[in-house]
């Protein structure tokens, strides 16, 4: 091994050798212990030194003799389910999944995105340091090689590595992929360890809140297309934040720590946010006062305007700048006809420190909120954001060898929690969700008909028409259309000796029951004039309507 590569390792096994003795002197969770020691561990392994757990004090070679070796006490039960913070999806579940994915998508792409996509997890340098008190979530991996790696956290610090990488600087890109939280898991409200972000994103030096009054009706769009209720778009600036705080009398250092308290506000009354600002942040009970009197405030046009008209806080500049920037955005959201689903909302704070500018988060207020409340076993204050985002002007240029910044801003769905309330949608509703798009199902009349209804299945197959069959060789017709209605397949193709001797098929629309013989010839136009729009059911995988 190069004397530097040793030197490294070593500064490495000291430095986390330090991190474990810390942890075991707050007496923090053990399971985080031992994750940090099995990086030690790892370490160690890489120089070549004794990896083996020390023995236990006051334990004899004696004691060590009589412990039951593996497998003594025979074979251990083994217990079947996921782990802790994820879950199986069952065809309905998934179905209802798709046709979620599939409008979301739509959104995106006719707003003009392309897609990328970024390995599923990182290196740990790469994540630490973006977001704030939420690093302690990274799900951080064993060392596999000589590189420290970590599962990713979201899609937005992946996207912003790269675009440092690749040396873009304009792109409008959706990204829907998998992030890993090791979060305490709330299953029944949406909240996983394991889940999927849809997120959007438009990087590039633009004017002034174009961009970003486009990512809220998007959000707008998506929200009103999945028919989950009432909704609002709850919108404020990071810099007029910052310039409140200033105004209020809180130190420059403790701005991200006190931002990151306020946005607690969603889900937790001011009385315990006061509380952490002054106990654990160390603010000043006054200061924390002044700041209740401004973020307690929301309206839209009049609120901006009366705010600018405070002496207070117009001798800081920062909160004129984002007051100027959120009078714009409410302009444009007029133009485009949202101004009725957003509100100015000095409590949104967005917890994340690389938020830099305007920042949003929907928030269902109609009676499908019913839904999310009901499984809302943690009593806490409202039911949970179903999208945010905002903009990171800095991000970029956190990766840039040169600092070179690149303009973005962005929005996430919140994808888990929409399919928990339309799953319980669908549940309530009781009403039967299709998990495949079989449009057609092919019958033999009579015994030993299979090469016939293979035939029959290649022609509809090679047509681009979605096609099954029984895998029995003699079956019953009674059987497949009871098959047919169960799984809501709308036409069956009915095949037997006489209809081979006449060159035809008998066609049988499940729905109405009607049956009639079309030539084989013309077999694949008369199928597809019945599977057109309003001749038949709708094929596609479809969820329960409210």
């Amino acid at each position: 091994m190069a004397d530097v590569n040793k030197n490294v390792l070593e500064e490495q096994i000291k430095a986390q050798g330090a991190v474990v003795r810390k942890l075991k002197e707050e007496k923090a969770d053990a399971e985080k212990i031992s994750e940090e020691v099995n990086k030690l561990l790892s370490l160690k392994s890489l120089l070549g030194l004794d990896t083996k757990p020390a023995k236990a004090k006051g334990e004899s070679n004696k004691s060590k003799e009589n412990k039951k070796q593996p497998g003594d006490e025979g074979p251990k039960k083994f217990v079947l389910k996921t782990p802790k913070g994820t879950r199986d999806f069952a065809p309905e579940q998934m179905a209802i999944r798709e046709q979620v994915f599939n409008k979301i998508v739509a959104c995106f792409k006719r707003h003009g995105a392309e897609t990328i996509d970024t390995p599923v997890f990182e290196l740990k340098e790469t994540l630490t340091g973006k977001y704030g008190e939420d690093s302690k979530l990274i799900y951080d991996l064993a060392d596999q090689g000589g590189e420290l790696l970590s599962l990713r956290y979201d899609l937005t610090v992946p996207f912003a590595r790269y675009l440092a990488m690749n040396k873009v600087t304009n792109i409008k890109r959706y990204h829907i992929a998998k992030v890993y939280r090791r979060d305490n898991p709330a299953m029944n409200r949406g909240r996983f360890r394991e889940f999927y972000q849809c997120d959007f994103d438009i990087a590039g030096q633009y004017d002034a809140m174009l961009p970003d009054t486009e990512c809220i009706k998007i959000v707008v769009e998506i929200l009103s297309s999945l028919d989950i209720g009432d909704f609002v778009v709850k919108v404020n600036h990071r810099k007029l934040l910052d310039g409140i705080f200033a105004a209020c009398g809180v130190p420059d250092h403790k701005f991200r720590p006190i931002c990151s308290a306020v946005d607690k506000l969603d889900k937790t009354p001011w009385e315990d946010v006061r509380k952490e600002m002054v106990d654990e942040k160390g603010l000043d009970p006054n200061t924390a006062d002044k700041i209740w009197e401004y973020v307690q405030q929301s309206g839209g046009m009049d609120l901006v305007e009366r705010l600018l008209k405070n002496e207070i806080l117009t001798c800081e500049k920062s909160a004129v700048e984002g007051l100027e920037d959120i009078r714009l955005l409410l302009s444009y959201c007029e133009a485009y006809g949202v101004t009725n689903r957003v509100s100015f909302d000095l409590s949104l704070a967005r917890g994340l420190d690389y938020y830099t500018g305007v920042i949003y988060e929907a928030i269902l207020t109609g009676t499908e909120t019913a839904v999310a409340a009901a499984a809302d076993e943690e009593g806490s204050v409202g039911v949970g954001s179903v999208a945010g985002g905002g903009r990171y002007d800095g991000l970029v240029g956190m990766f840039d060898s040169k600092g070179r910044k690149v303009p973005c801003v962005g929005i996430s769905i919140g994808i888990e929690r929409l399919f928990s309330i339309m799953e319980a949608k669908a549940l309530a509703s009781e009403e039967k969700v299709r998990t495949t798009e079989t449009e057609v199902y092919v019958i033999a009349a009579q015994k030993g008909m299979v090469e016939e209804r293979l035939k029959l299945c290649k022609a509809l197959w090679d047509a681009d028409i979605k096609t099954e069959q029984s895998y029995k060789k003699n079956t019953k017709m009674l059987t497949e259309f009871q098959y047919c209605e169960q799984n809501g397949i709308p036409l069956a193709i009915i095949i037997g000796q006489s209809e081979i001797e006449a060159g035809i098929v008998k066609m049988k629309i499940m729905a109405s029951r009607e049956e009639r013989e079309v030539k084989r010839d013309n077999m694949i136009e008369e199928i597809k004039k019945a599977l057109a729009p309003g001749n038949s059911e709708d094929t596609t995988a479809s969820i329960c309507s409210s």
